[in-house]
């Protein structure tokens, strides 16, 4: 045939993942069979226009009209050179362009339908063809062989046994080929489907940055194709061979694209270097073929180099050659990959003036092997020559010589041998050989023929079967690897075998575990490494493998199942169920067999196993899965027993050791004590005798003088009980000892699927919640008749989500319970679940799970004081129905009134339910037993002593922030403050004995009085409780108990009608007359609950936050210090009593480095609308620094020394860390600078030019490289944020240890020269002017400084706080991982709790309030002459004493009343006292005039009132005045002459209280005095520094002006209040905290007389401790709501009385 071109076609695919996350534009364009490319760099030029044979466009979708898919591509192609290959020649198609171009797409394709690329349809074509061939003289014959070319070495794809590289020889008559290649007969499509996918597997694929999966070899796919027609005339076979070569070329690719580093490179060289040279052989051959050198001879230089790679040697006569060749160039459309296109496309239009001069092979094995056994006899003779004629023809038979071994199908291995034994009769053959010239080369050229001539006479049938051999063997190399064949050759895996014993393996990773397979054969299975003596059936490796390790040895024994015995060899560690095996063992199916170190194995014999699930059908489940982890677990503790004893032993020896040793020393020392004591005190007698006779006597005398008064001893009892009765260790103590068993409970009740939820909660004996006595441990029962303060217990909260009940268990009935579930939980698998459903449906019975439940809940109780039949008047209360949480659930109306005997109830109408008049008698004894029940000392009621001991937390939070929920139980109606005029010791007691009696007519002793208890109304219950009844009784007396008829509620509206009357007569007795003076009737809300309200368990709401007085919602864990790496570990002092506080404002700035070498701080995200949160916005690869900055207020025991140490780790990308992991990326940065500064121009204040306040700051740099943290060393991806922590531990005089400020960054890199936008705060300062780039870019921190004593180490109480209690709620529970992060409530529910009680105890007294306030109008209006005897003392004094009745837990009726008013002496032991007991140890107390103030809300809560002075400033006397101990801003502050800003309280050193003369607390401390106090020695300090997380609620927000020290002007700045700190900003559009204001320790002033004096209406004062702020509101309903900010107790208070004087104004 005539030279035909080579067929060239290009393809273009679509874009992938990487150029469409580039924005990538296509630059290829097709028109017909032209390609057109446009360069991106250079628009305006002229495209370049290239023309092929085929041009497929593949860039769109299927759907596209002109979209080429791979059927048309193997149609136009594909079909041509498959019909090429039926007529006779040899045929090439390959795919050349860059990596994941889509070369091997269109090659191979993939599985799915209408995927398959050019070679499987071409092999599925031809077998389709030979199917559909109907002539019997025509047969064929398929052989396949599949290689790749990988770095410059040829490797068969198809034969598991060629691991090695094979050799390409060139033969003179076939030219180039494979040696040892493996050529495989296939009979069917499927068979070449097979080998080509396990050809592929074993292909050389990695990932480049330009494709995920390249093809990183050339994959060559030969088939040869035979077809013999048999001549029935002449009887000739004739034969026609074709060689259909397939090629897939790895991709072409430049370094820089691909990223390519170390391995990689390598393989791209070598890739582009035949790569290279296939471009030189087309080149070469094109020009060759081209116009002008058609018809020229050949010269010297028309060299085509083949040989320079093996790739285009092997496809030599593929190019240019006898061969019909087509090339498909695989482009890519991506305008970043411009260059490789355009070469591609080159390379392309190059190839396509190739010529090849393809000849039809007709017959060539006849022709060959008359050749080939002419060179033989040729060589031979060549032989004979050289005198090596014997080597060949030793070995004859009678029939004359034999060819050679080869060609009687001898492999070339057993030739060879056959050589070397015919050699042994010649003498040095060696020698022979060597001084033979060109014999070694004649002897190789030799067998390499007679290898030829026995592939050529290899019959079809001897090829099908070495096909099989090699499949066998495939197969055999693949089981002893562990991995199973199916009998079809089809599905590779691991099969568990039915009956013979295996061993699979156990991995630490679980999804790697049981995928490898070892057969246990009959006789003996030989376990060692691959370079043992003998061959071993399973070869493993690894450090603690020996050569021959061990032998399984499998024996029948009478036909039954077999016996696996194990059999370890000498010195070889080898462990069954975590024991070393030393002897043979006999191994049951589930052992754990370890091999070495690493080599974990399960046993598993099919037969032994399923005989014994026959004999115990219902064998429980193991208790947990035999994997890695289990088996290495019971090696370490199988292991570790006889070391624990040892230990044990060991450490007993010692012990006694210590116990002899230190018995020793205590004799000797006590020994040396007593006879010390005796000498000193045989000498102090006689120095006492000789020298001081008199004194002795003066200061015995002086002592008797010293008594404690009645009032003093009761105050000190009442102390001393208190703080004995104290619960919160214990109830700490028991909430961790028992978390184990809670969350086991939790754990059983998932995994059997029942819907019960336990948690933890604390309760107490209150009004509002009564202990049942099932939850009171029997002694608590005894103890409660001597306990002074109701207990407090640990119970379990359980849910029962299935009914809607909530139960409470004790501790122990929850062990006893768990006892069960536990039985339940083992039973679990033996019982069907059919009946365990039948279990669930009985709630009550056996099921531990459940208890009974009544019909109707409790919603809530109520109170209603009965003081007005002392007068007596009719009232109509609506109370407050309140849980036992502190809930408010609804309201009652009830109306309380005297009536006569036989007066009769008034028409409500019809629905009015009336029951007969019940007789109820005052039995004095019981009250008094019930009054001393419930507190023993003389005047404290029940309820008052209670409320006070549910303090459980000393000293914390403020009355201020108690009473949220005032405002909701009074609904508006009420001030959260008892009223003036109004004193709420019960009031009653100083008339007990005096002139009531003679006006109390209607309650004579021993007469009968009939009041009436009249039902009214319910209003505002929720519709979940659905049938509502109440019921009444006395609070001493639960059996009697009067009872409504149960209403419907929906809900919705009007109130429920009760109108339930009940009369109730009572002989008068002094107990009666007790009871409705002090005690409330018990109202109790009773519904059937028709909802199921517990939400699931795995969202942790068995633990709510509750609104705790201290805790606020966390936006974001904070971290503990990071460890320093220089410092020395110092052991912590335990701090003892607090000597000062300071709120620090810290200010953190990341500084990059600028081009003009200027360090710039780095852009802040503020977008959180947080305080104190912010985004850090940095660029990757530049040097940073990091900038602190401390700003707090000047005082004297604050002073910084230097910087230790700045370390940053816990690098990581969720804003949580594992703070119990060793962090290895620690880094201590280098200290560049540190000191004190002077404040940038935003940051200076008004406030700083009368108070300069502090500013620290330090300097360190930071190389975020020397982390190595993948996160900080790469552009963060979209919606990720990088979070570390960094601590800085600063030195302080006078402290013994540095202090450390800790807080977490959270940042975000972007490239190097990315431009960062502003965020959208920061561009709105940059819109208004407002503020500087610089100012806005940093993040703050509030901290509190506490600087403490160190404490005595020595004291009990010290020893006692530092016991170790272990906390079980960290421990393991089998099933933990089913709760979803769930954890028992531990320490916050002690503080949940103690905020429950104090809002249990403001309600009380709020209703109590509402009462007296009730009557006392009630009186007013019918003008009898009750309010005298309801308030005895004066009415400005009792107004002092009543600022506290909504908040205070211990009203006066909690605290010792005496008859007579208290004396001065009394009231300074009483503050001292109740000082001592909140902790409040700053305060100064002064006998100046009083005025409302927020520091002192402890005090108010005590109800301590102090005498005015009368010597005071006549302008107080318009002031309004409760109770506190501030000097007033007023008259101790400011002069007649001097009206500034007020100066801040001071606070004396002493942690005792002192009287400060008010003429020296005007004056400031002389130089002398300072000088003096500065040579005081001073004591050391323990520094703690904790951050305050900012409350993400805003009590308030907006503009206030502020007095500017020294001028009359005003400063106007942004305050932003979220308690308890309000923050200032310089302006709304301010993102940066300019100073903090702590309200729990500032005072609030306001005084209308101030604000005449000053003439600036709606004016307030707040005095710190360092400095006094005047500050003025833009009207005043805002200055009211700011004050209502500042401290709602005040504002309360302030509205209460000015309402209270418009009032009686209007009266006047």
């Amino acid at each position: 045939m005539a030279g035909a071109s080579v067929k060239v076609a290009v393809r273009v695919r679509p874009f992938n993942s990487r150029e469409m996350s580039r924005d990538s534009k296509c630059i290829i364009q097709m028109s017909g069979s032209t390609t057109t490319i446009i360069n991106p760099k250079q628009p305006k030029e002229t495209p370049k226009s290239f023309s092929f044979d085929y041009s497929y466009w593949s860039h769109t979708s299927p759907e596209d009209i002109n979209y080429a898919s791979q059927k048309q591509v193997y149609r136009d192609i594909g079909e041509e050179m498959l019909q090429h290959a039926f007529e006779g020649y040899n045929v090439c198609i390959f795919a050349y362009g860059q990596t994941g171009a889509g070369k091997s797409y269109t090659m191979m394709g993939k599985q799915e339908k209408d995927q398959q690329g050019i070679i499987p349809q071409l092999c599925e074509d031809l077998f389709s063809r030979i199917n559909d061939t109907s002539n019997d003289n025509m047969s064929y014959s398929v052989e396949v062989s599949y290689m790749e070319i990988y770095c410059e070495r040829v490797r068969d794809l198809l034969n598991p046994k060629n691991k090695g590289n094979l050799r390409v020889r060139e033969h003179p008559l076939l030219g180039p080929y494979v040696e040892d290649l493996s050529k495989l007969a296939v009979t069917s499509y499927n068979d070449i489907q097979d080998l080509m996918d396990s050809g592929n597997k074993a292909r050389t694929v990695a990932a480049t940055n330009m494709n995920e999966t390249s093809s990183r070899s050339h994959a060559v796919f030969n088939i040869i194709f035979t077809q013999k027609r048999h001549d029935a005339e002449t009887n000739i076979t004739t034969e026609k061979v074709s060689k259909i070569s397939l090629v897939d070329l790895a991709g072409s690719e430049r370094a820089d694209s691909t990223g390519a580093k170390g391995t990689r490179l390598k393989e791209g060289a070598n890739i582009n270097k035949s790569l290279t040279t296939l471009g030189k052989v087309i080149s070469a051959l094109a020009e060759m073929d081209s116009g002008p050198n058609k018809n020229k001879k050949k010269k010297k230089t028309d060299f085509i180099p083949y040989r320079d790679s093996v790739l285009t040697w092997l496809l030599r006569e593929n190019l240019g050659g006898n061969s019909r060749t087509a090339m498909v160039a695989a482009l890519s459309p991506a305008d970043i990959n411009y260059d490789e296109t355009l070469s591609t496309l080159r390379y392309a239009d190059r190839a396509k003036q190739i010529r090849c001069n393809a000849v039809i092979n007709e017959d060539p094995n006849n022709k060959l092997i008359r050749e080939l056994k002419d060179e033989v006899t040729r060589l031979r003779d060549l032989l004979y020559a050289q005198g090596l004629g014997d080597i060949t023809d030793t070995n004859t038979v009678p029939g004359g010589p034999k060819l050679t071994n080869a060609l009687v199908g001898m492999s070339p291995s057993s030739s060879l041998s056959a050589l070397s034994s015919r050699a042994a009769s010649v003498s040095s053959l060696h020698d022979r050989i060597l001084f033979a010239p060109g014999s070694e080369e004649a002897i190789e050229r030799l067998k390499e023929t007679e290898k030829i001539i026995a592939e050529l006479n290899e019959t079809w049938e001897e090829k099908l079967r070495r096909t099989e051999a090699i499949r066998m063997e495939r197969e055999a190399l693949l089981a002893e690897m562990g991995v199973a064949m199916r009998e079809d050759g089809g599905t590779l895996g691991v099969f568990s075998p039915k009956k013979t014993p295996h061993l699979v393996n156990l991995n630490e990773d679980p999804l790697m575990s049981e995928c490898l397979l070892y057969y246990i054969k009959d006789g003996v299975t030989r376990v060692g490494r691959e370079d043992a003596e003998k061959r071993q059936d399973i070869v493993l490796s690894g450090h603690f493998i020996k050569e021959e390790h061990c032998i399984f040895r499998s024996d029948t024994r009478g036909g039954s199942e077999a016996v696996v015995t194990l059999e370890p060899c000498e010195g070889a560690d080898t462990y069954v169920n975590g024991k070393k095996v030393t002897e043979p063992s006999i191994l049951r199916s589930g052992n754990r067999i370890i091999m070495g170190k690493s080599h974990v194995f399960r046993f598993n014999h099919p037969e032994q196993a399923r005989q014994e699930r026959e004999r115990t059908p219902c064998a429980e489940t193991p208790a947990e899965p035999v994997d890695w982890a289990f088996a290495q677990r019971e090696l370490l503790e199988k292991q570790g027993i006889d070391m624990k004893q040892e230990m044990e032993q060991r450490l007993q020896e010692l012990e006694d050791q210590y116990r002899r040793e230190r018995e020793e020393a205590n004799y000797l020392l006590e020994q040396q004590r007593l006879d010390y004591e005796s000498k000193l005190e045989a000498l102090q007698k006689q120095m006492d005798s000789r020298y001081y006779p008199e004194v002795n006597e003066e200061e015995e005398e002086a002592e008797d003088e010293v008594q404690w008064t009645e009032r003093e001893c009761e105050l000190a009892l009442w102390a001393f009980r208190k703080w004995k009765w104290y619960q919160f260790t214990s109830l700490r103590d028991l909430l961790w000892g028992n978390a184990i068993f809670l969350k086991e409970a939790n754990a059983i009740s998932v995994e059997l699927k029942k819907k019960v939820q336990f948690q933890f909660v604390l309760l107490t004996d209150t009004l509002y919640s009564p202990l049942p006595p099932d939850l009171l441990p029997p002694e608590a029962a005894k103890d409660r008749e001597t306990r002074p303060f109701p207990r407090t217990i640990v119970a379990v909260e359980v849910q029962d989500q299935k009914n809607g009940a909530t139960h409470y268990w004790t501790l122990e009935k929850l062990r006893q319970r768990l006892d069960l579930m536990r039985e339940m939980y083992d039973r679990a698998a033996e019982v069907p679940s059919s009946v365990v459903e039948d279990c669930d449906n009985v709630v009550t019975g056996g099921d531990p799970f459940y208890d009974r439940f009544p019909w109707f809940r409790l919603v809530g109780r109520a109170f209603v004081y009965l003081s007005n039949l002392l007068y007596p008047v009719p009232l109509v209360h609506r109370v407050a129905i309140v849980s036992e949480k502190g809930e408010v659930k609804g309201f009652l109306r009830v109306a309380v009134q005297a009536i006569s005997a036989d007066e009769e109830a008034p028409d409500y109408g019809s629905g009015v339910r009336q029951s007969g008049t019940a007789k109820i008698s005052f039995d004095d004894q019981h009250f008094e037993k019930f009054q001393s029940e419930s507190c023993p000392v003389v005047g404290m009621s029940r309820s008052g002593t209670s409320q006070e001991e549910l303090r459980i937390v000393e000293g914390q939070g403020q009355g201020a922030d108690a009473g949220p929920s005032a405002d909701e139980v009074n609904n508006n109606t009420c001030s959260a403050v008892t009223p003036e005029g109004l004193l709420l010791d019960s009031p009653e007691k100083a008339v007990v004995d005096g002139p009531l009696d003679g006006t109390l007519d209607h309650l004579r002793l021993g007469s009968t009085f009939t009041f009436r208890v009249t039902v009214l109304q319910a209003s505002s219950i929720s519709a979940e409780y659905a049938d509502i009844f109440c019921q009444f009784n006395f609070i001493h007396r639960h059996d009697e108990a009067f009872s409504t008829e149960p209403l419907k509620n929906t809900g919705r509206g009007p109130p429920l009608g009760f109108y339930h009357v009940q009369n109730i007569a009572v002989e008068v007795t002094k107990s009666f007359i007790e009871y409705i003076k002090s005690q409330p009737i018990v109202f109790e809300v009773f519904g059937h609950y028709q909802q199921h309200p517990f939400p699931p368990l795995c969202k942790d709401v068995l633990s709510p936050l509750r609104p705790s007085r201290r805790h606020f919602p966390r936006v974001m864990p904070l971290s503990k210090p990071v460890p320093a790496t220089k410092l020395s570990t110092l052991t912590r002092p335990c701090p003892g009593p607090c000597h000062c506080k300071y709120d620090l404002l810290v200010y953190f700035e990341i500084c990059e480095l600028e081009a003009n070498g200027d360090y710039i701080p780095a852009v802040v995200d503020h977008r959180g609308g947080m305080p104190c949160m912010g985004t850090f916005l940095l660029h990757q690869g530049i040097q940073r620094r990091i900038t602190v900055t401390l700003l707090h207020e000047t005082g004297s025991h604050i002073r910084w020394k230097e910087v230790r140490e700045l370390v940053v780790g816990r690098i990581r990308n969720t804003p949580e860390t594992d703070e119990s992991l060793i962090d290895p990326n620690i880094l201590s940065l280098n200290i560049l600078s540190s000191g004190y500064v002077h404040p940038a121009q935003d940051d200076r204040q008004f406030l700083d030019s009368d108070i300069p306040r502090t500013f620290y700051q330090f300097e360190a740099a930071w190389d975020s490289s020397m982390h190595n943290s993948l996160l900080l060393n790469r552009v963060t991806p979209y919606r990720e944020k990088i979070y570390m922590t960094v601590s800085a531990y600063i030195e302080m005089e006078n402290c013994t240890q540095p202090a450390v400020i800790t807080k977490d960054f959270c940042m975000v890199f972007y490239s190097r020269d990315a431009k960062l936008p502003a965020s959208r705060s920061i561009r709105n300062l940059f819109g208004s002017g407002s503020l500087r780039a610089s100012e806005g870019n940093r993040v703050t921190g509030v901290y509190e400084l506490s600087l403490c004593h160190v404490a005595d180490a020595g004291s009990p109480g010290m020893q006692r706080r530092r016991r170790r209690v272990l906390d079980t709620s960290v421990a393991y529970v089998r099933g933990e991982e089913n709760l979803a992060g769930w954890r028992p409530r531990s320490d916050s529910l002690i503080l949940d709790h103690q905020w429950e009680l104090e809002k249990l105890s403001l309600l009380q007294e709020v209703e109590k309030t509402r009462h007296y306030l009730l009557l006392r109008e009630r009186l007013e209006t019918t003008q009898r002459p009750g309010p005298e005897a309801l308030s005895p003392a004066s009415s400005e004094d009792s107004e002092s004493r009543s600022s506290s009745g909504a908040s205070s837990p211990l009203s006066a009726e909690g605290r010792p009343s005496p008859l007579e008013t208290p004396s001065e002496r009394q009231r300074e032991l009483a503050v001292k006292c109740l000082r001592l007991l909140t902790h409040t140890f700053n305060r100064e107390y002064t006998h100046s005039h009083v005025c409302i103030s927020a520091s002192e809300s402890k005090l108010s809560e005590m109800s301590v009132t102090l005498l005015r002075d009368p010597s005071m400033s006549p302008l107080g006397a318009a002031t309004l005045t409760p109770s506190s101990t501030c000097p007033s801003l007023i008259e101790s502050r400011y002069g007649a002459t001097d009206v500034s800003t007020p100066q801040p309280c001071s606070r004396p050193a002493s942690p005792e209280p002192e009287l400060v003369p008010e003429a020296d607390s005007k004056k400031p401390p002389s130089p002398a005095r300072a000088t003096e106090a500065d040579k005081e020695p001073q004591r050391l300090l323990v520094p703690d520094i904790q951050e305050i997380r900012v409350s993400p609620i805003v009590s308030k927000k907006g503009y206030l002006h502020f007095l500017e020290p020294h001028t009359a002007g005003w400063a106007k700045r942004y305050v932003v209040v979220r308690r308890p700190y309000a923050y200032m900003y310089n302006s709304d559009k301010d993102t940066v905290e300019r100073f903090v204001l702590n309200l729990s320790t500032a005072q609030v002033e306001y005084s209308e007389d101030q604000q005449a004096m000053l003439k600036t209406p709606n004016t307030f004062a707040v005095c710190t401790e360092h400095r006094g702020i005047l500050l003025q509101a833009s009207s005043d309903k805002d200055m009211h709501d700011w004050l209502y900010a500042f401290n709602p107790l005040l504002a309360g208070t302030i509205r209460s009385k000015l309402s209270r004087r418009r009032s009686a104004q209007m009266r006047v």
